[in-house]
């Protein structure tokens, strides 16, 4: 089973991009970590019938309303915890492994941070990034493959607006490849 996690798209619009919609039709299951912004946004997601989601902190009342803080569901014999705000860094991820313990999940899913992440210790944290707004990084998704009781994880590089660190990070590499 192929699952697509993101989170942060905040999008305003409803309107998925292009790219994005491509990886999500490819998958069996789609896993949102919070920060749709909008209902419109949600309902767009939601409209492939795939989709299992938690509210975010950038969510509407409406949304907040609709959709749980935490998630527990189980695929394949693999237990996956999702939560917007699973920690304030993915720097030290001890928070993130504690609150996947306390949940009691093999994977635990979390968003906020718009940077991506995946670490296997005793238990996978995914931040899938995001795909729209990335901080301190490109543009992202995580893709989840589930087989008999394995998961694997790779981070899906999008096309878009990088933030401003990466594109300056990109321009010192190539002033210093036309110095040579």
């Amino acid at each position: 089973m192929k699952l697509i996690a993101l989170s942060d798209t905040h999008l305003k619009t409803g309107e998925i991009p292009p790219q994005l919609q491509s990886i999500l039709k490819d998958c069996d299951l789609i896993v949102h970590a919070g920060d749709f912004s909008t209902l419109e946004t949600y309902k767009a997601f939601n409209a492939s019938g795939k989709l299992k989601a938690v509210y975010g902190n950038d969510d509407t009342l409406e949304l907040r309303q609709l959709l749980p803080e935490r998630l527990k569901f189980e695929v394949e014999g693999v237990k996956i915890g999702v939560i917007h705000e699973g920690g304030l860094s993915i720097m030290d991820t001890t928070a993130q492994g504690y609150l996947a313990k306390e949940m009691g999940v093999d994977v635990l899913i979390f968003g906020h941070i718009h940077r991506p992440l995946i670490e296997k210790k005793e238990v996978m944290l995914v931040c899938p990034g995001s795909p729209t707004k990335p901080r301190m990084s490109n543009p992202s998704v995580v893709e989840l493959i589930i087989e008999k009781g394995s998961i694997k994880g790779r981070i899906l590089t999008l096309e878009g607006d990088s933030c401003g660190y990466i594109k300056f990070q990109d321009a010192l590499k190539k002033q210093k490849s036309e110095e040579k």
